[in-house]
């Protein structure tokens, strides 16, 4: 029989889905607003996307520095999301292959948080709601944006 894993502390699920207000909010501007209006909700999507990303690194990069040795490779990579932010922030493509680009970002991510052994054990089934919302969000983006 499998065990069932303990339910995340409800502070986590608290801010974790508040969090998830910016994502909805946006897309809804995006999809309501016009003119200059769209263009503020389409620029919050992207920046809120590409700071939540950054965030996301940091964590795994915490979860890492309490590690002694530290492993360097960890280390690295928990460097790449905010790399991929920036990059899908600033590179000259189509809004619509930001959302995408940040949308698989995320999902990397998401990969990454649910087989690590160094998160809480609790971290995977937050993370995998959490990872839906905003991936929602981003290819809804995605689809509205002009």
């Amino acid at each position: 029989m499998t065990e069932i894993p303990p339910k995340a502390p409800a502070i986590a699920w608290l801010y974790g889905l508040a969090g998830l207000s910016p994502f909805a909010a946006a897309s809804v501007g995006m999809f309501i607003a016009e003119g200059e209006l769209q263009y503020i909700s389409q620029t919050a999507m992207l920046v809120y996307s590409g700071l939540i990303l950054s965030f996301l690194g940091g964590a795994r990069w915490g979860l890492e520095i309490r590690r002694e040795p530290l492993r360097g490779l960890v280390i690295s990579l928990s460097m790449l999301p905010t790399l991929a932010a920036f990059a899908l922030l600033f590179l000259p493509i189509a809004p619509r292959f930001q959302y995408l680009g940040l949308a698989a970002a995320f999902l990397l991510q998401w990969v990454w948080d649910v087989v690590s052994k160094d998160s809480p054990v609790w971290y995977p089934a937050l993370r995998t709601v959490l990872t839906l919302g905003v991936t929602a969000a981003l290819v809804a983006a995605a689809i509205l944006a002009q």
